[in-house]
């Protein structure tokens, strides 16, 4: 419990006070954020709006960590977890793109940053990096980070080892990197209104705190109980607690009317951490609950791109679906709220199921 609150507070800590200081840098250095044109007129006075804020909540989602391992390290002569760093690594390297993302768009004051192509070339490079290391990489007690699957809760309901080892893994890495995009796109989809994104990614990411406690309790069958094949579910567990106090931290100063963006630094690194932490806990295809309303923003937006393309028909005012509420005249606080709202009732249903799945499996 110590080790917990430990990263807990430094995570906060360092959040509450590097925010201001990089929000100072930044503004001293005119880094600030180019709205696009064709989004909603109210939002052009967001313009020059502090951003690349995503680089004090990765800082401090990372120290909290490292806090929390020192002290388990001095005290308890923990080693430090391998499926955690990866975890991280996958948070920290998606930041990176996002942050060259971000100082691309300053420096060609635009809001185009970082080519397509060089998005998704970099996205693959570090999740193939991830999903072979993920499979390889053993704990002292024999467990890897991830199955050679798609796992909905615990074990692979579609396996890809019954392919063969090379094939398993071609495909393992196809599906992580369909994974990391996939988030990394919705969250940076989600990031459009004043505390939406940091707001939400708290509430998600609290969400994989439970899953990740509920299973380091169960890692050793008591009692005829199910018990989880997760390596190091503690340290998930203080990781994805880290985001939530760096996501609250950072809302104190993104709540609106914001003084700083996350930017693509923030959003893709959350996004990442989001994928990373579905695969780490075996909860990929739960994840699609867990983080309900980031998937809602992603098919509002692939339904009106679709819809204008073959029908030449709008289905929203805008997409992403925030600026369809914000047209119809719902203020921005009422949208982002409300999200919230709806965010929270996604992960209460995915820990619904995640309980009722670990009462099936233990035959009580």
């Amino acid at each position: 419990m110590i080790a917990v609150l430990i990263g807990l507070i430094v995570a906060l800590v360092v959040t509450f006070v590097g925010t201001p200081v990089v929000t100072s840098i930044i503004t001293k250095l005119h880094y600030g954020q180019y709205i696009r044109q064709d989004g909603p007129q109210s939002h052009q006075v967001k313009r020059g709006t502090p951003t690349m804020g995503g680089v004090v909540i990765n800082l401090a989602i990372v120290l909290g960590w490292l806090a929390s391992a020192l002290y388990r390290n001095i005290t308890l002569g923990t080693p430090f977890s391998a499926n955690a760093m990866l975890v991280l690594f996958v948070m920290v390297s998606m930041g990176v793109l996002g942050f060259i993302d971000d100082f691309a768009k300053v420096a060609k004051k635009q809001n185009e940053g970082l080519s397509i192509h060089g998005k998704l070339i970099g996205q693959i490079a570090f999740a193939t990096i991830y999903a072979v290391l993920s499979l390889t990489l053993q704990a002292p007690d024999g467990k890897v980070s991830a199955h050679s699957g798609i796992t909905f809760i615990e074990r692979p309901f579609i396996n890809f080892e019954s392919f063969g080892a090379v094939v398993s893994t071609i495909l393992f890495v196809i599906w992580v990197n369909f994974l990391l995009a996939a988030w990394t796109n919705a969250t940076n989809l989600t990031d459009g209104l004043d505390g939406l994104a940091s707001g939400s990614s708290m509430v998600a990411f609290l969400g994989f705190a439970i899953i990740g406690m509920w299973q380091s309790y169960h890692q050793i069958p008591q009692m005829n109980s199910h018990a989880y094949t997760v390596q190091d579910p503690q340290d998930l567990t203080i990781i994805a607690l880290c985001a939530v106090a760096a996501c609250f931290g950072f809302l104190w100063y993104n709540s609106n009317p914001a003084t700083i963006f996350m930017g693509d630094t923030g959003s893709l690194a959350l996004g990442g951490l989001f994928a990373a932490l579905s695969i780490a806990t075996h909860t990929e295809v739960l994840a699609v609950l867990l983080g309900g309303l980031f998937v809602w923003e992603t098919v509002s937006d692939v339904i009106q791109i679709f819809s204008f393309k073959v029908f030449h028909k709008r289905v929203f005012k805008m997409a992403p679906i925030h600026h369809h509420y914000e047209l119809k005249g719902w203020t921005e606080n009422k949208v982002v709220v409300r999200f919230w709202m709806i965010e929270m009732v996604c992960v209460i249903a995915a820990l619904v199921i995640f309980y009722l799945d670990w009462v099936i499996r233990s035959g009580l």
